[in-house]
């Protein structure tokens, strides 16, 4: 048995209410099991139960015996003085107060729900599956997942909005510079993202919007910080943009030693640093104020024409210096516009909103869902189960449900565990 079952158990009222008593064969009315706490301190704040006729109101505290009290030293904690009621699996020892009055103690293993412990039991002893209700998530009603994801989705945007906070803190509240450091992450994708982050670091954005009006300057700035340039090859643009690079690194005091080392290793071409950087220098090179023009975009129509944007002439007909390739317009796609919608974006209006004391959940809901779901191992896995997602909003809220609760069995903070517990 385990303490956070029984705090499922309290929380939820999953046990016959109807004639509940305590040890001391007190009749028992539970008015509010009261406020969980999450933090130190006794489990649930703010109760308010009616004990033999008289109205309590005070904290409840949950142990699996009620032993456990003195295991945890609670007898000596004044945060527990106004415990109003102990409630545990198996009552094996009394609980006194200070004015050796007894603590009232409720013992839940006759007057649990026994399906509820059974549906428990089974769930939480799933073996060898890559998650616990592998083999029941299929059963689950269709609105209990649908409103499930849907929260999970938000739940995942508001951690993406502390990380955007942290963010804004370091950049001294210059929204710009957040958007370029979270456009720069994503522009490098999952293999050179952490290269293109530290990139976006190495420089204050102030020297960004210095060289806006040339693009070549910019890539040089992008290439040389990224060690794009640290080769000895005898181009003419490769060798325009050195010169340019080491005109900037003395003029701005730059520091590349911290940039994350570039990777080409099984990169498409299209997806190679140097494409994506010449496509990240042309993008601020067209819009000099990104971030208001992006705030003020209402639909995806306008956010794909937003960044239609491709490389410099250089690029058009190589793929890396010193190797011509066959020429083609390098335009950003849609599919990779949809993951910058996805993850910066979308959660960069989501943060702003909430900066603003805002709420747009409804529009980021509605637009999220206008792009096809993505595919990675774990979308792919949970629709193998059951077809799922459809949606980048789908998509999306299966990673957080792995992540943040199948992969730490946190099964009874969920609501597809909830919902096969009490079925």
């Amino acid at each position: 048995m385990q303490e956070d079952f029984l705090h499922y158990i309290w929380q939820h009222k999953k046990m016959s209410v109807a004639h509940l008593k305590t040890t001391q064969h007190e009749t028992l009315e539970i008015v509010s099991v009261g406020q969980h706490n999450t933090n130190s301190g006794p489990d649930f704040f703010n109760a308010q139960l009616k004990i033999a006729d008289q109205l309590w109101a005070g904290n409840v505290e949950v142990h699996v015996k009620s032993s456990d009290w003195f295991v945890h030293n609670h007898e000596t904690d004044q945060a527990y003085d106004n415990v109003i009621l102990h409630v545990v699996w198996e009552h094996d020892t009394e609980i006194f107060r200070k004015n050796n009055s007894i603590v009232p103690t409720l013992e839940l293993k006759e007057v649990v729900d026994k399906m509820v412990l059974l549906n428990y039991s089974k769930l939480l002893s799933a073996k060898d599956k890559w998650i616990n209700c592998e083999a029941d998530f299929a059963e689950v009603a269709p609105f209990v997942l649908e409103s499930w994801l849907e929260r999970l989705y938000i739940e995942r945007l508001e951690r993406k909005s502390e990380t955007i906070e942290k963010l804004l803190q370091d950049s001294k509240n210059n929204w710009e510079a957040v958007l370029f450091k979270m456009l720069a992450k994503n522009f490098g994708l999952k293999v050179n993202g952490e290269a293109f982050f530290s990139m976006a670091n190495a420089v204050d954005f102030q020297i960004i919007r210095k060289l806006q009006n040339n693009q070549s300057t910019l890539e040089a700035l992008f290439f040389g910080l990224t060690g794009l340039l640290d080769q000895d090859i005898q181009e003419p643009y490769f060798l325009v943009l050195q010169k340019e690079y080491r005109y900037l690194k003395r003029k701005y005091n730059l520091h590349d030693t911290e940039v994350v080392p570039i990777q080409f290793f099984r990169l498409r071409p299209q997806n190679f640093p140097t494409i994506r950087l010449s496509q990240l220098a042309t993008l601020y090179h067209l819009h000099s104020s990104l971030f208001s023009q992006i705030m003020e975009i209402s639909s995806l129509k306008n956010i794909y024409k937003l960044f239609q944007v491709s490389t410099s002439v250089f690029w058009k007909t190589h793929y890396s210096f010193g190797k011509v390739s066959k020429p083609s317009n390098k335009k950003i796609t849609k599919a990779f516009v949809d993951l910058l919608i996805i993850n910066t974006i979308i959660p960069i209006k989501f943060a702003y909103a909430r900066h603003q004391g805002k709420d747009v959940n409804d529009f980021l809901l509605e637009l999220i869902q206008q792009i096809p779901s993505e595919k990675n191992s774990i979308v792919s896995a949970f629709n193998k189960i059951k077809k799922v997602s459809h949606t980048a909003m789908q998509s999306q809220a299966l990673i957080q449900l792995k992540t943040t609760y199948c992969d730490k069995n946190q099964c009874l903070k969920c609501a597809v565990g909830n919902a096969l517990i009490v079925k």
